[in-house]
């Protein structure tokens, strides 16, 4: 692990980029304080989601009816809301 000045990231961010890809962590200062930090990004699977909501309840039927009328309003509109953006 290592620590660069905002001013150094800025001029040779691709370079820590680099240094990050291959595995270390960059923590980035500005003014003496830490203010940042880059590191290897992780990897998410179905099971890392799996195990996260494991132990929380399934919505209730009411909620899943709510999502559904929704859905119905937006497709009885027929155009994207967002569409175009």
């Amino acid at each position: 692990m290592r620590t660069v000045s905002a001013t150094e990231a800025s001029r040779r961010f691709s370079d820590l980029l680099d240094a990050v890809a291959a595995g270390e962590t960059v923590t980035i200062s500005r003014g003496g304080k830490m203010v940042a930090e880059i590191r290897p990004a992780t990897r998410r699977t179905g099971r890392d989601l799996r195990a996260a909501l494991q132990g929380i309840a399934p919505p209730e039927d009411r909620f899943e009816r709510d999502i559904a009328e929704a859905v119905a309003l937006l497709d009885a509109e027929g155009e994207d809301p967002w569409g175009g953006r």
